[in-house]
């Protein structure tokens, strides 16, 4: 009688019917998957996408795709969207601007966009109130006994807010009214007529867009 040899049977690593016959497995590559992965999302994110944005965008809401430009006797004057600066006692002013509307030599010389940003300082920078207290004190003389409103005086975070609430717009009636010559009941009227109301009923607060509100008022006054 031969004896009999235990052997100790491995449970743990599975036995591939294609490894018993002599076939090799195929090796997955996870590098040729991720440049595949890449160059597909590239493609499809990065030109496919946008050109269809542009595409359905031109078609469905062609002055906003073409950058909501306002025309004056035929030329571009401005957007919808970028406020100007405006300084003259017969026109409605937009919000003070950090950027102060590319009103520096070096940048109007070299571009034809206002550039974009706030100053970034604090409540408690030193800087900032006396500029606040400055212009609080302008506009009190310009409209005396009447609160300033806040957004009269303080920045966007772009510097270029092409609206201003509706309150703004009443604040300065007096001043454009008596450089205009005009009743400031007639302003009032023209500053409810240009006054856009939240969007969907919700979104946003009541706005005046200042290029729109002084291109009416040129037409109001020819």
């Amino acid at each position: 009688m031969h004896p009999v040899v235990a052997t100790k049977i491995d449970t743990e690593t599975p036995v591939s019917p294609l490894a018993s016959q002599g076939e090799r497995r195929p090796v997955h590559s996870v590098w040729k998957t991720a440049i595949r992965y890449t160059l597909l999302t590239a493609l499809l994110f990065g030109i496919v996408y946008p050109l269809l944005m542009i595409l359905i965008a031109g078609a469905i809401f062609p002055h906003r795709a073409a950058g909501s430009l306002i025309l004056h006797n035929g030329q571009v004057i401005g957007s919808t969207l970028l406020a100007q600066s405006f300084t003259s006692d017969r026109y409605f002013h937009p919000r003070p601007s950090a950027t102060d509307y590319s009103s520096t030599a070096d940048f109007a010389a070299n571009s034809t966009t206002s550039p974009s940003g706030g100053s970034n300082l604090a409540q408690s920078n030193a800087k900032l109130a006396q500029r606040l207290q400055a212009d609080i004190d302008k506009l009190q003389a310009e409209n005396p006994g009447k609160p300033v409103p806040i957004d009269l005086v303080t920045t966007s975070g772009s510097g270029l807010d092409p609206d201003i609430t509706p309150d703004d717009a009443y604040y300065q009636a007096p001043r454009v009214a008596k450089a205009r010559s005009l009743s400031e009941d007639a302003l009032r009227k023209l500053i409810a007529q240009h006054t856009e109301s939240r969007q969907l009923g919700l979104l946003g607060e009541p706005r005046v867009n200042v290029l729109e509100l002084n291109l009416a008022l040129d037409a109001m006054t020819k």
